[in-house]
């Protein structure tokens, strides 16, 4: 077994033409970091330049979580948690950059916080019984920076997602499909098996005009979806100014003392 320092924070293995990529750090319940960043945008610009991927699958590893979100230790150590050469893909090299291959999250345990942003920027998204979902930055002064705040209201009825964008709080995975956030829900441990076996539906088709169906879907002009720009405008603007805030600062130093936190709204 390779060594963890050494081992890739992203794995990559071809199922015929479908590429999954695996979020490899159990251990940090597969937190993203600027190795995540890196490797799973790497492997996501790959996947695009290959005419023999049809499809991605991305999961994680081991079976309690599918991404905890972003690394709250590098953060705190004020590491980059981007992909050094391309911070334009965004959180996970993944949130704002698109390839034109469609992308299924199988969603193997917990997706709260970034692991639902992942879930929000893929096309489609099998989840295991067990798994949450849900945006809980508000309880720590933030907001869900990393495109959640605005594909959570386009992806969910706008009252409901007003509700978890507010509370912060979860839904399990069967309310997630019942709400249609998600495609399907399977039993804990089938989770991969139905993501690859619907990623094989994909690929039997032409995939020029699978491509050009996701294009014109998500209105791609030159590699861009255009309709996201305002959004991401507009969350850039909200976090920087979130960020300087005294309750931003309160959110998480409360979390670590395991207390309530007292917002003074500065």
């Amino acid at each position: 077994m390779t060594d963890d320092v050494t081992s890739p924070a992203a794995l990559t293995q071809r199922r015929g033409n479908v590429l999954l990529i695996t979020i490899n750090r159990p251990e940090a319940r597969n937190a993203v970091n600027a190795a995540v960043s890196t490797d799973l945008g790497d492997a996501l610009h790959e996947a695009q330049i290959d005419p023999e991927v049809r499809a991605v699958v991305i999961t994680g590893a081991g079976d309690k979580s599918f991404c905890a979100g972003a690394d709250l230790k590098a953060i705190s150590r004020r590491e980059n948690i981007f992909h050094p050469e391309h911070p334009e893909w965004g959180f996970a090299g993944y949130v704002s950059h698109f390839i034109d291959k469609p992308t299924i999250a199988a969603v193997n345990g917990t997706a709260l916080g970034g692991g639902t942003e992942l879930a929000l920027a893929s096309d489609l998204v099998v989840a295991q019984e067990s798994a949450r979902f849900g945006l809980p930055e508000v309880k720590r002064g933030l907001i869900a920076a990393a495109g959640g705040v605005f594909r959570l209201v386009e992806q969910l009825p706008r009252k409901v997602a007003m509700e978890l964008l507010f509370t912060g709080e979860s839904i399990t995975a069967e309310q997630a499909l019942k709400w249609g956030l998600i495609n399907t829900v399977v039993p804990d441990g089938t989770v991969l098996d139905v993501a690859l076996e619907l990623a094989e539906r994909i690929t039997v088709n032409a995939p020029l005009a699978v491509s050009a169906s996701k294009r014109v879907a998500y209105g791609v002009d030159d590699g861009v979806v255009t309709s996201d720009g305002p959004g991401w405008s507009r969350t850039m603007t909200e976090i920087g100014a979130l960020m300087r805030s005294e309750d931003a600062k309160e959110g998480p130093r409360a979390f670590a003392e395991k207390r309530p936190p007292v917002w003074t709204a500065r």
